[in-house]
């Protein structure tokens, strides 16, 4: 194991493995949801056809919502809603998180370094959601911080004292990938790959 050409040959597998891991993983994960998606159809026409035809149809819906046609449609589906206050209280808990990622009014957008305690120098980064508690019979001096997890779509929601956060000067989007990826991800490698992306769009 020490002879220089089977070291040479096992950092080359090695880094072969790291590159073509995330690939493998993600190509996988794409085949998966196509036949997924395709089963969901209750008629069999072609690979694929279940994201196509699922795509169409939730972009004619986001149409269709923000019409005249959408309106009355909307008010019936909330008119059901609250006659079922244990179904609705599932709906807008769903509808807000993603609002608060993906709508026009995001809520995720006040990146902090949070400091966990007076007696540690532990912080955390998270992102303010609400600046007003009073409702709560909370002190005006507290706010809620939501703090996600890394590798992961959850988090949990803190209550802090304000002198306890240290806003940050940097885009919500990017502290919010540099947190998910565990730190793995830099912030000038989150901005370069957002950029992209929004060029791609």
């Amino acid at each position: 194991m020490n002879h220089p050409i089977v070291r040479t040959i096992i950092r080359y597998f090695l880094q072969g493995l790291i590159l073509i891991t995330p690939v493998a993983i993600t190509v996988y994960i794409i085949v998966q949801s196509f036949f997924i998606l395709d089963e969901l159809l209750p008629f069999d026409l072609f690979p694929g056809a279940g994201i196509i035809i699922i795509f169409t149809l939730v972009t004619f819906l986001g149409f269709a919502g923000n019409t005249i046609v959408g309106k009355p449609i909307k008010a019936l589906f909330k008119e059901l809603l609250n006659r079922t206050p244990v179904v609705k209280s599932i709906y807008t808990t769903i509808s807000d998180l993603f609002t608060s990622i993906l709508g026009q009014k995001k809520k995720f957008t006040e990146p902090v370094l949070v400091k966990l305690s007076t007696e540690s120098n532990l912080e955390r980064l998270g992102f303010v959601t609400q600046t007003d508690l009073h409702e709560l019979g909370i002190s005006s001096q507290k706010v809620a911080v939501y703090l996600p997890h890394s590798y992961n779509f959850s988090g949990n929601l803190f209550v802090v004292n304000e002198k306890n956060i240290t806003p940050l000067n940097a885009k919500s989007a990017e502290v919010m990938k540099f947190i998910v990826s565990g730190g793995v991800t830099t912030l000038a490698e989150a901005r370069r790959e957002i950029k992209e992306n929004e060029e791609t769009l």
